[in-house]
């Protein structure tokens, strides 16, 4: 984080999006790794290599129901001269001990069950009278309702190469190999792989927790009444959302009214169960800008250069700006502003990447692409700021969405993507390449 004596000269330096950016991600750490149970992980990421103590599968195993049969018992087997075998047994999923088959014989097996000893091959009851010799049957009978099935004989009625219808072991995995890379970040198939191998626990960093909170005393929630001069609080619910499909756990705190030492002593509340703080408005240059007033001199007490930098970027929407440091542990803030496209715009720049940071993710930006604009007109910019607007993006080409202004919540909800239009440029042309950051 900036020193302190930076933190009394931030406003009147002008900060880059890039300057900022920069200074957010060398300060946020990982957070330290931890032992999690597998539920428990998921969204989590690896911070080990994962080596299969078992080979995947553990045995040969049959991938049909059927019966386990010597391939020369069924060479030539046809419906008109079947191969007419002795089933010596049933062999299950899970069971213990099998049969030997031996010559002119065959087992009947079920989908997941081991391969029996002497057995080369499996054939599908499909292919088989099912041992009720009135010809091909489409599945077999429950053993419950008809154990005599176990026993008795099979007619076969086609033939099958060696290994037919078998899972090798290890054919999915092998004990030794690598199942799981570190810096995986692990969903349902690579929480079911851990548990397909046996590791009841993996060591990940943890999702972090993610505190949003609103300020402004017009803030009401939804579903209460509006009085006059007061508006819905949507910037929180929308954050904390975000927050939550960056891979967060979010927790929301309702809005908190215009007074400074309410807004300190809820942050300070929060801050036993905060990774990441995040606040919206209260940022800018008013009377009534509350986040400033309450933070702006915490860094004054603290000895290791902790505190609030508030901030003017080179951007639009979004320009003012805070990062630091809260509390004894140091714990991350960013102070967005209060607009909703501002206070969006500024999380998928600068919090979204803070959140993928710290749960140790190498890659922790929307995805960028180049596209054709698709407009009826030249997009103009102000000089010197960098402006974000809202897009959709199909088949190379992006459509601007809404106007430029940073309240227009409704043309927000319809964009999939940014379209950035450089510090430098004033007018952007219909037809024009520019780039995009896709939010989808």
């Amino acid at each position: 984080m900036s020193s302190a004596a930076t933190r009394t000269t931030g406003q009147d330096h002008l900060w880059s999006v890039a300057d900022h950016l920069e200074d957010i991600l060398t300060t946020v750490r990982p957070l330290e790794p931890i032992e999690l149970q597998l539920l428990d992980a998921q969204g989590c990421v690896l911070v080990e290599d994962v080596t299969v103590p078992v080979s995947l599968p553990p045995f040969d195993n049959s991938s049909m129901d059927g019966y386990a049969v010597r391939v020369a018992d069924v060479a030539g087997a046809s419906e008109e001269y079947p191969a007419v075998l002795t089933v010596v047994g049933d062999v299950a999923a899970g069971q213990a001990e099998q049969p030997y088959v031996g010559p002119g014989q065959a087992a009947r097996i079920m989908t997941g069950a081991p391969l029996p000893p002497g057995a080369e091959a499996v054939v599908p009851v499909e292919w088989t009278d099912g041992g009720l010799g009135e010809g091909p049957v489409s599945r077999m009978r429950a053993h419950s309702a008809s154990p005599e099935g176990s026993y008795g004989q099979v007619h076969v009625h086609r033939q099958a190469e060696a290994r037919a219808h078998v899972r090798a072991k290890g054919s999915d995995v092998k004990a030794g190999d690598r199942a799981l890379e570190a810096g995986t970040v692990l969903g349902p198939p690579q929480i079911g792989l851990l548990a397909a191998i046996g590791r009841g626990t993996v060591r990940v960093r943890p999702r972090p927790r993610v505190v949003v909170l609103s300020t402004g005393t017009e803030l009401v929630q939804p579903e209460e009444e509006l009085s006059t001069g007061q508006i819905y609080d949507s910037n929180s619910f929308a954050l904390c959302a975000a927050a939550r499909d960056a891979g967060a756990i979010a927790y929301r705190v309702g809005a908190v009214a215009d007074d400074a030492e309410t807004l300190r002593s809820t942050i300070e509340d929060q801050l036993v169960r905060a990774d990441l703080l995040v606040t919206t408005g209260g940022v800018s240059v008013g009377a009534y800008d509350v986040v400033k007033e309450a933070l702006s001199s915490v860094g004054d007490e603290d000895e290791a250069g902790g505190g609030i930098d508030f901030r003017t970027l080179a951007m639009q929407p979004g320009k003012p700006q805070g990062f630091g440091s809260i509390g004894p542990d140091h714990t991350p803030l960013l102070a967005l502003p209060g607009n909703p496209v501002s206070s969006y715009v500024s999380f998928e720049l600068f919090v979204r990447p803070a959140i993928r940071t710290l749960m140790g993710l190498e890659d922790v930006h929307r995805p960028t692409t180049r596209a054709t604009l698709s407009a009826d007109k030249a997009l103009t910019s102000p000089r010197g700021r960098r402006q974000f607007l809202r897009g959709t993006y199909t088949d190379g080409a992006v459509t601007p969405v809404g106007g430029a202004g940073s309240h227009l919540v409704a043309a927000l909800a319809h964009a999939d993507a940014l379209i950035v239009v450089p510090e430098d440029d004033t007018s952007v042309e219909p037809g024009a390449e520019v780039e995009v950051v896709l939010l989808g």
